[in-house]
């Protein structure tokens, strides 16, 4: 097999593969056998002239390969395909006298018990939330009604909140057991082209599916998956797990636990530093929704080939240093051909966020545009963050009228400190509905002032991005955790607790649907490395 890599195809090339990895090695296509993706990724930059294109690396099976890396042995593009090797995980012997327990069933906690699972440790997976049918049903009424169910809902249930996301696959880590992961989800249903693009996303619709499928995955092999079970409380014996509390009323023996509890989970947060769990408040950011036609978006991107069937539907990013309020503005969790939707979990506070489908075919983009906020702002004290997020969300909630709808206000009426247009670019599409509202009485001061600044810059440089019809829905308040659970580097687990394993965006150690379930999957082994 040869590797090609940087293998330029013009996006409106539509010859098979295959033809086009003959040319660029030069042999006939009939001496080529199979053509396989490794790495798609779009370029439409549009620089010098060049045209918009996949950027493609390929594993080619052809004829005397050996001879065609020969004759190529100067082209630093060419060259013998990796052999991939894939993940061991080792069988456990001995089993432990209590099976290990996961509490969350988000990205970190199902990794975690896949990976225990496939161990043969049986492990245990207690949810707050309910299973995803179950949780889908809860939160369509939410934004069909305005009736929150404050244990199922988009922050809470099977699959964490990602469920109700864009479902990207993309994180920042090269770590090789990355692909375990994506080969998990393809054999649970995701599409199997997340396997080669730089951009990898899954949607909503597809991602519940795929969900439900790895808890079947799990408790086939032998693993317990419970909803509706919160954990409530935890014993520690000479600083070590001894139990849980299950929905105050359970007590569970346990020594092993990997906590993969979302970044919402405030009462947990609180229930674990009361236990004297160590943990630091961290810096996270706040902001709004923004909402342009996809067409737009479209153009902005690819210029005169927008619109194009060959191309998908285009995202973006931004980013801007305020040196005068010394903080970052940037967009953040983009969604092309999405919808702003409700994420609320506490009965009076108003939270949005980003879904899309897999076909991204909504016709609006949105994405957060967020301000960075540190410890410094609210004091520095530990669970300071939940209660600076809280009071955002309650004063979003009291501008939208007190009834889950969102306070809107246009990038015109924003910047001119006034209220009330209603004629948007594109209409806002967050359910239970929006209300206009000045948006300064919800984000404080210093965000709102790094915000304006930064709407005026990207309109500078993207004319339309910040127009005066653009809306802004808020607010957007739940973009990381605002503490996190201290472990070891090395062994993952507590500095606390010998035997609690914080793992995920809930311990405040990973970011996005990939970097969590990786973050659950290593834990998960450097457990079972240590009790080999």
């Amino acid at each position: 097999m040869i590797r090609v890599k940087n293998l330029r195809v013009p996006y409106d090339d539509v010859r098979p593969l295959a033809e086009i990895a003959a040319e660029r090695l030069n042999v006939s296509p009939c001496a080529v056998h199979g053509v396989f993706v490794v790495h798609k990724a779009l370029d439409a930059r549009r620089r010098r002239g060049l045209p918009i294109a996949w950027v493609y690396a390929l594993n080619v099976a052809l004829d005397n390969e050996r001879a065609v890396l020969g004759r190529l042995r100067r082209d630093a593009d060419v060259m013998p395909a990796p052999m991939s090797v894939p993940m061991e995980i080792p069988r456990v012997g001995a089993v432990p006298p209590h099976r290990p327990v996961v509490v969350g069933f988000g990205p970190a906690g199902i990794f975690a018990a896949w990976t225990l699972a496939r161990a043969g440790l049986c492990p245990l997976v207690l949810e707050r939330g309910q299973d995803v049918d179950q949780r889908t049903a809860d939160v369509a009424r939410f934004w069909q009604t305005g009736v929150l169910d404050p244990v199922s809902n988009v922050q809470f249930g099977e699959g964490g909140a990602g469920t109700f996301s864009d479902g990207k696959l993309t994180a920042r880590s090269n770590d090789p057991r990355m692909h375990e992961i994506i080969e998990a989800f393809i054999a649970a249903g995701a599409p199997e082209e997340i396997r080669s693009l730089q951009k990898p996303h899954i949607g909503t619709d597809v991602l519940r599916n795929v969900v439900k499928n790895l808890r079947r995955t799990i408790i086939r092999m032998g693993g317990t998956v419970r909803f509706g079970a919160q954990v409530t409380g935890v014993e520690l014996n000479a600083e070590r797990v001894a139990a849980l509390v299950v929905n105050d009323a359970e007590r569970i023996p346990a020594d092993t636990v990997f906590f993969g509890i979302g970044h919402s989970a405030r009462d947990t947060y609180a229930m674990l530093c009361a236990a004297g769990i160590r943990m630091e408040a961290k810096a996270f950011a706040v902001g709004v929704r923004i909402e342009h036609a996809q067409a737009w978006i479209d153009r902005m991107q690819y210029g005169a080939a927008a619109g194009s069937p060959q191309l998908p539907v285009a995202d973006y990013a931004m980013t801007y240093r305020d040196e005068a309020g010394g903080r970052g503005v940037y967009s953040f969790c983009m969604c092309p051909g999405g919808t702003v939707v409700a994420a609320a979990s506490e009965a009076g506070r108003l939270v949005t966020n980003g879904m899309s489908n897999y076909r991204r075919d909504s016709g609006v983009a949105n994405s957060a545009l967020l301000v960075q906020v540190s410890p410094a702002d609210w004091g520095g004290t530990v669970l300071g963050g939940i209660d600076f997020q809280r009071t955002l969300e309650e004063r979003a909630f009291r501008a939208g009228g007190g009834d889950y709808r969102a306070p809107v206000q246009s990038v015109g009426d924003f910047l001119m400190g006034k209220t009330g247009a209603r004629d948007f670019a594109v209409a806002p599409t967050y359910a239970p509905g929006v209300r206009p509202a000045d948006l300064h009485e919800v984000l404080p001061g210093m965000c709102t002032a790094s915000l304006a600044r930064a709407l005026r810059f990207w309109e500078e440089r993207v004319p339309g991005f910040g127009a005066a019809d653009v809306p802004l829905t808020g607010v957007e308040s739940r973009s990381s955790a605002p503490c996190r659970i201290l472990r070891d580097a090395a062994r993952m687990e507590s500095v606390s607790a010998v035997g609690l394993y914080p793992i995920g965006e809930g311990a405040g150690y990973a970011g996005g649907i990939m970097s969590a379930a990786l973050d659950g999957l290593k834990a998960a082994l450097a457990f079972l490395g240590k009790i080999q």
